[in-house]
């Protein structure tokens, strides 16, 4: 908890007892989770917690660019906290995301009159396919 608070404090962040079960709960996490599956996680702890505290912090993290929001998933925003470049994919049957660390860069060939017309700075694939679990 020290690292997180040392990471937000200074920054105009206030830090109530919600918004660092908030902050604890994202630290590290790779499940990639909705601002619902935040409710659900912490309500019990923090029966104070309301759904609009978890909707206003993590628009206030990601407006920061402190988390990312994901959205592969058409049906509900999903939130990242790694913020590195990176790409994901879903499964299309359970709708767990996971991440991709690869450098696809220089294997995408843009059409001529893209190049000419953008300066590329970045980029971000998704993939869709059927995990593990779900094939059985």
């Amino acid at each position: 908890m020290e690292k997180i608070i040392h990471r937000y404090k200074g920054k105009g962040f206030k830090l109530t007892p919600q918004r660092l079960a908030i902050l604890k709960f994202l630290e590290g996490n790779n499940e990639h989770p909705t601002a619902d599956e935040i409710y659900t996680g912490l309500k019990n702890d923090y029966p104070t917690l309301s759904v609009a505290t978890v909707y206003n912090t993590i628009e206030t993290l990601r407006d920061r660019g402190e988390i990312a929001e994901v959205t592969i998933d058409p049906e509900r925003k999903h939130f990242d906290p790694n913020t590195t470049p990176h790409h994901h994919i879903i499964c299309m049957e359970c709708k767990r995301i996971a991440d991709i660390f690869e450098d696809y860069t220089s294997e995408i060939a843009l059409p001529q009159e893209v190049v000419e017309e953008f300066s590329v700075a970045g980029n971000h694939i998704d993939f869709y396919g059927v995990c593990r679990e779900c094939r059985g």
